[in-house]
């Protein structure tokens, strides 16, 4: 019986030893990989400059965000979202995915003409070696400035001017950029707030109708959003709200 033991506990680590070896060697013969990060002497300055390049470019592509927020249409367009779903009363409903999305492409869509302009007149002469980096970047912000400026009001611009502690400019050239964007941004929050009052007005109504009715039945334990809420569904799809709705943020873009 020792016998039988010893011979199955052979043949079991001849097994494992065939089974595993094979895995060891090939292991053992695959290169890994190595990532070294580290500063060193550049010969030509040339090389500095491509490092400067690609680091300016990495802190673009981080920012990326926040300029596809701060300097499109998408602003206004998520706030009025927001304010019609809690004007609505559905919680979460659509999903925060869905209206983020909505907005996302509408701001694609609204924009389209600007980024037109900007690959016509920036993006292709660069890459053909047209013109220059500085040339295109000016060449870029020309269009994106001009669609800021339509949707800005005199007054913020004024604002931030003033406190800029420039002179009163001529023109819109005179105009920095990085007064410009806040200035967009101000108007942007306040345009969206009077879009989301507006919203907000036929909902509150139904709401205080149902409210009064609950009460003068004495039915003061039932929450009024629970009878309300079919109804201002009923009437937003009678009245085609996303239509009408999405309709007007484009237009107030176009007509800006």
């Amino acid at each position: 019986m020792k016998n039988v033991k010893c011979k199955f506990l052979i043949i079991s680590f001849l097994f494992a030893v065939l089974v595993i070896m094979p895995s060891i060697v090939s292991s053992a013969a695959m290169p890994l990989p190595m990532l070294q990060i580290g500063v060193g002497q550049a010969d030509d300055p040339g090389d500095v400059s491509v490092l400067l390049q690609i680091v300016a470019l990495l802190t673009v592509l981080s920012l990326a965000p926040a300029i596809l927020i701060l300097m499109t249409s998408f602003t206004r367009l998520a706030i009025a979202f927001s304010f019609l779903r809690h004007a609505l009363g559905t919680q979460q409903m659509p999903p925060n995915q869905v209206m983020i999305g909505l907005a996302l492409f509408l701001t694609f869509f609204i924009m389209m003409p600007v980024w037109k302009q900007v690959n016509e007149k920036a993006i292709k002469p660069y890459l053909g070696e047209e013109i220059s980096q500085s040339e295109a970047l000016e060449a870029a912000m020309k269009p994106v400035r001009q669609f800021m400026f339509r949707q800005t009001r005199e007054k913020d611009l004024a604002l931030f001017v003033s406190m800029a502690k420039l002179d009163k400019p001529n023109t819109t050239r005179d105009i920095p950029s990085l007064v410009l964007i806040p200035a967009f941004v101000v108007s942007e929050l306040k345009t969206a707030f009077i879009i989301g009052f507006f919203l907000y007005i036929p909902f509150l109504i139904i709401d205080m109708v149902i409210a009064s009715v609950l009460l003068s039945m004495g039915m003061m334990m039932l929450p009024p959003i629970m009878i309300s809420m079919p109804f201002k569904l009923i009437l937003f799809v009678l009245m085609d709200g996303w239509h009408l709705i999405v309709g007007s943020l484009v237009e107030s873009f176009v007509g800006g």
